[in-house]
């Protein structure tokens, strides 16, 4: 296994591991507790959504992930009136338990008032797609053979600047950046492709836990399943 990327949003590795054991910890994710909005008791709402758009756009709004227990939540408060040049209700408004500060809410004209409590509980995506704190995916990694009259096809070059690179003969800089097969190669004798067994996995965070995190809990969550299933068995 290989490391390419890594940062607290995206994590990218190579790996030799079996398609359907990528496939399953792919689908692990979706049962990752994780904190969101999940009731809203609106008050008041002079603005020009209805209630329940409002309630969604809150719903997805990612906040930093708590453990709770159960049937226990985190209420949020919102109560702002508009200015006469009108009010941007942003995602800040939450308070420090909100990802990102800028996630557009509602628009408030001068006058309008809102007013709110959300309450925020742990939840899996399998249930609610709120519930997700990312994603996983993977592709098989192409091998790109050249030989010796492919070589000259500096054009594929300037095609694809991301994965190839020609200085006197054509070659290879980096597969990861784009998907190609066959048919991308179709004018270029000498250029073909394979894939072998070798998966590209790649991991990205909504914000709520690291990409790292991510992983890690798709793997207990896995983990968990299948050492119920041996249970089940003996």
């Amino acid at each position: 296994m290989e490391l390419i990327k890594k940062n607290p949003e995206e994590i990218i590795l190579t790996t030799n591991i079996n398609i359907s054991l990528a496939n399953a910890i792919r689908r692990s994710v979706n049962e990752i507790p994780i904190l969101a909005i999940d009731e809203v008791n609106i008050y008041k709402n002079d603005s020009a959504l209805y209630d329940e758009i409002i309630a969604h756009r809150l719903g997805l709004i990612p906040l930093k992930n708590q453990k709770l227990k159960k049937d226990s939540d985190i209420k949020l408060k919102l109560k702002i009136k508009g200015k006469d040049k009108g009010t941007k209700i942003l995602s800040r408004e939450l308070g420090e338990l909100s990802v990102y500060e800028n996630i557009p809410i509602v628009l408030l004209e001068g006058g309008q008032e809102i007013e709110l409590v959300a309450k925020a509980r742990t939840g899996i995506g399998e249930k609610h797609s709120k519930f997700s704190p990312g994603l996983i995916y993977y592709k098989q990694i192409p091998k790109i053979k050249i030989s010796n009259e492919g070589e000259k096809h500096n054009k594929l070059a300037e095609i694809y600047p991301e994965i190839f690179e020609y200085s006197e003969k054509l070659k290879v800089k980096d597969i990861l950046k784009r998907d190609l097969d066959d048919e991308d190669f179709k004018d270029y004798p000498g250029v073909s492709i394979e894939f072998g067994d070798e998966l590209a996995i790649y991991i990205e965070s909504w914000g709520q836990i690291k990409a790292e995190e991510i992983f890690i809990e798709s793997c207990k969550a896995l983990e968990k399943n299948l050492s119920e299933i041996r249970k089940s068995i003996k």
